[in-house]
């Protein structure tokens, strides 16, 4: 009787050593507590969502772990320079019930402010978040917004002084400009400041269409401007092929705010670097998502910036580049 009860002892304890881990590594039940995949919208106006800058966000997100598809769904939205489908586009991501949703400039962030006081936003690319109202200040935005700044006062200045140095015998410059974007006018007034220390004349010429693209230029022509300054918003960047051609006919050499410009044939481009600024409203977005409120998060600045001279323009239109212009470019088309 006992070697009976001792050998089934031991089969029993052989069974229990065999089994306790195969039920360690069972399936989980289909009910069990599975981690929710967070929705994201993008709310691009200017930006096409396949650019290398707009994937700039994406790749963001992957450098502070998250995975599309296990982690985070995006939804992108694109207006295409459009002004008139934002409005639209910010509506369709409320109501999609997306956990936070990123813009790239101000028409955007305004678009999605009017659209949600709820649903947190980051802003990418934003010019003058204070001066356009969507914030009470860089260090405590309030509200459900926060996100980068591009320094647009700095910025504007610092194009000017490149365009001056570049070009040292321009006195009459004509300034492009879009009253439909909420900061253009702090931009002219920024740079009406700092023209006269350069020894510069500004004049005002204005494009909201693509249809007055054209005659803008004709005037700017027919004023005898030397040169043109292009104050930037997602119209113009998208449409910026058709004005670099009539401007190159027109003979005006260009100072722009995105290399893009400089890359499609513009003679200078001085701003932020758009991707960098991409790519780090992805880490607003990770403190958000892991609890923290958007208006207690204070917005950053710009931290990179780019200076591209394009030397094939230039010999196009009889311009000589400075060695000391060609010696802090970030860039030179050649």
């Amino acid at each position: 009787m006992n070697r009976r009860l001792s050998r089934r002892a031991f089969v029993d304890g052989l069974v229990a050593l065999v089994i306790s881990p195969a039920l360690a590594f069972r399936p989980q039940r289909a009910d069990a507590q599975q981690p929710a995949v967070r929705r994201i919208g993008v709310l691009l106006v200017g930006w096409p969502p396949e650019s290398k800058e707009a994937q700039q966000f994406r790749q963001g997100l992957l450098d502070a772990g998250y995975a599309e598809g296990r982690d985070v769904v995006i939804e992108w939205r694109s207006a295409n320079g459009d002004f008139d489908q934002i409005h639209q586009l910010a509506a369709d991501l409320v109501q999609r019930k997306v956990d936070v949703i990123v813009v790239d400039g101000t028409p955007a962030a305004l678009a999605a402010v009017q659209a949600t006081s709820t649903i947190p936003i980051v802003m990418a690319l934003v010019a003058d978040p204070v001066g356009s109202g969507l914030v009470a200040s860089l260090a405590h935005p309030g509200g459900n917004i926060t996100g980068l700044s591009q320094m647009i006062a700095e910025i504007s200045a610092k194009r000017l002084q490149l365009l001056k140095e570049t070009i040292p015998g321009v006195t009459r410059v004509a300034v492009l400009w879009n009253p439909a974007t909420p900061w253009h006018p702090k931009a002219i007034e920024d740079l009406k400041a700092v023209a006269p220390s350069l020894s510069l004349e500004l004049s005002f010429v204005v494009a909201r269409t693509p249809e007055e693209i054209r005659p803008t230029v004709s005037a700017v022509s027919r004023a005898h401007a030397q040169a043109l300054y292009v104050i930037g918003d997602p119209f113009i960047f998208t449409h910026r092929k058709t004005l670099l051609e009539l401007a190159l006919r027109a003979r005006l050499p260009g100072i722009f705010g995105a290399k893009q410009f400089a890359d499609a044939g513009g003679l200078l481009a001085y701003g932020a670097a758009s991707g960098d600024l991409f790519r780090r409203s992805a880490g607003y977005v990770d403190k958000i998502l892991k609890g923290a409120k958007p208006g207690d998060l204070p917005i950053e600045q710009p931290s990179k910036f780019e200076f591209v001279v394009n030397l094939k323009t230039a010999r196009a239109l009889g311009i000589t580049i400075p060695q000391s212009i060609l010696l802090r470019a970030d860039e030179v088309i050649r």
